[in-house]
């Protein structure tokens, strides 16, 4: 009998009982468990039945199954194992005591320069251990970041991940596209799958918002956001928030550029230059501000792509429903 889709507290199945119903994400249900077998508490990821019957969310999981086994850092929740139970795969990683980053932002922002550069520096440097493994994260934001009691913030949730050699997935509908609005980068907007570049462009905006208590680009809708990624003006960090230096910004603003090919190459330069703040180069500060020249969001490629594909679909539809009617 296969795993139900939302198990129940002291439900038992291999050698874990189930202790708290954590969370349910956009594919699996997350739960706190004991391990019979080591005596100690984990999590236990399970996908749900839908997700399993859709070849790619179950690509996304299988993925995520092999990032946990391959990475080992601080940063990085660790994966202890994985299994198959009535042919249903679970994923086991550690238990990670700690708040999130998005409550942390809740209560403490704006926090001190001190504070946010410490937590990116570490932050950056578990994300240095993924690329140098192949590993993109792509769905970098403080949901999926924990801080522990002694500060160290650690990363979870590889769903999304892109690994080396790594296969496109085409998803049924939009929502399973690769990220989140508010932190997605404008590559990953029009399609593209991205590289490390797009993990430096969420870690840009997760700093910008630990300084400020905002994000730099906001809309009624996720439409409306994806836009302003896209064609809104880059802020300039000093100027929204008072005592913030010119280097900060500079350093922000590198990260945030829309050219993937005019951000920090790779996690090591973004710690050598947050290791070295005074001497970042200020000469981007010059055109961080100030609207994209690229093209309107609507007069993007994938934008009429996809509008055309809608416009071609309900012409169908419209044209079936005039020949039934006529039938009639």
């Amino acid at each position: 009998m296969p795993i139900s889709t939302t198990l129940q507290i002291s439900d038992q199945f291999d050698h874990f009982q189930i202790r708290e119903h954590l969370a349910k994400g956009g594919m699996s249900d997350i739960y706190r468990a004991y391990d019979l077998l080591s005596g100690k508490e984990v999590v236990i990821k399970i996908p749900d039945r839908m997700s399993i019957g859709d070849p790619a969310q179950y690509e996304r999981f299988q993925r995520e199954l092999e990032v946990m086994r391959t990475l080992d850092h601080p940063a990085i929740q660790k994966g202890l194992g994985s299994g198959r139970f009535n042919n249903t795969p679970y994923l086991v990683t550690e238990l990670i005591e700690g708040e999130s980053m998005r409550e942390f932002i809740h209560k403490s922002s704006p926090v001190s320069s001190e504070k946010a550069i410490l937590l990116i520096r570490k932050i950056a440097d578990g994300l240095a251990h993924c690329h140098d493994h192949g590993i993109i994260h792509r769905d970098l934001k403080p949901e999926n970041i924990l801080i522990t009691s002694d500060g160290q913030p650690v990363i979870l949730d590889f769903g999304l991940t892109l690994t080396k050699g790594s296969h496109r997935v085409t998803y049924a509908n939009f929502s399973g596209a690769a990220g989140t609005p508010d932190y997605m980068a404008p590559e990953q907007i029009e399609g593209h799958r991205g590289d490390q570049r797009t993990d430096i462009y969420a870690l840009g905006i997760i700093l910008f918002e630990l300084l400020t208590g905002k994000l730099p680009f906001s809309g009624d809708n996720n439409m409306a956001v994806m836009a302003q990624h896209l064609q809104g003006a880059i802020p300039r960090l000093d100027k929204e928030q008072p005592g913030i230096s010119p280097q900060l910004a500079a350093f922000v603003a590198r990260c945030l550029q829309r050219n993937p090919g005019e951000r920090y190459s790779d996690m090591h330069e973004i710690i050598i230059d947050l290791d070295n703040l005074n001497s970042v180069d200020l000469s981007i500060l010059d055109r961080a501000t100030g609207p994209s020249s690229a093209a309107p969001f609507w007069k993007r490629p994938t934008v009429i792509a996809v509008g055309s594909a809608i416009f071609i679909m309900l012409a169908i539809i419209i044209l079936a429903f005039l020949l039934q009617s006529l039938k009639h």
